[in-house]
């Protein structure tokens, strides 16, 4: 089902036709990575909006919300997931000691962000995995790589990422970084468009968090 956004802003609950009644599911989604991997670049194509032209170490934390309608294969019940992304700078992170629980506290699940072409960021997921994570097993974890389009100047290879998978039973799911296609006008985002750049990663965060909450409530077993 196509993703429901406005290109400025956070967006409302979208209002549904009335034969389409949808329940809404909310989560927290914490963003985490180095600088300069794409942490806002990634948040803003996931919400429709324009991916930054000149990188900016994000200050403080920087919330963003997108709403994806979801029909489950089970009974075929259609679900709004609500996801609100908390994205904040590493300078701020390592500066203020509050901030890293602040952006864990009631979260939901965890994007953790490399760089394709960065390969030190790669080699620093083990060390973010166990700095992110400690404590918060609970937490649904995907690792995103981020700048996948730029494969000319690429630092990480599919063997790298097919050893890691292995070793840390995590999913790692690719991403471009770059605008996509724009209507006729040559400004307004082709929507439409944007969706084969962000379905995979909405669809399996949802899916992720949907199995979380079936195992939590006993409903089925895990894994």
């Amino acid at each position: 089902m196509a993703r429901l956004y406005v290109n400025k802003g956070l967006i409302e609950r979208p209002v549904l036709p009335p034969q389409v009644a949808a329940d809404t599911v909310s989560y927290k989604i914490f963003v985490s990575g180095k600088s300069g991997v794409g942490k806002t670049a990634m948040v803003a194509k996931l919400v429709g909006q324009e991916v930054p032209s000149v990188h900016h170490e994000t200050t403080g934390i920087q919330t963003a919300t997108v709403y994806w309608p979801v029909k489950l294969k089970s009974n075929s019940q259609v679900l709004l997931f609500k996801f609100q992304f908390w994205d904040c700078g590493e300078a701020t992170l390592k500066k203020f000691d509050h901030i890293l629980p602040a952006c864990k506290e009631k979260a939901d699940a965890v994007l953790l962000l490399f760089s394709f072409t960065d390969r030190l960021s790669f080699d620093d997921l083990p060390n973010q995995i166990a700095r992110v994570l400690d404590g918060s097993e609970k937490l649904a974890r995907i690792v995103v790589g981020s700048k996948f389009d730029q494969y000319m100047h690429t630092d990480v290879t599919e063997q790298d990422v097919t050893e890691f998978q292995h070793t840390w039973q995590l999913p790692v799911l690719r991403m471009k970084s770059v605008n996509g296609p724009r209507l006729a006008d040559g400004w307004t985002l082709d929507g439409r468009a944007g969706l084969t750049d962000v379905a995979h990663i909405l669809n399996r965060l949802a899916e992720n968090l949907w199995h979380y909450d079936q195992v939590a409530a006993g409903l089925v077993p895990a894994d």
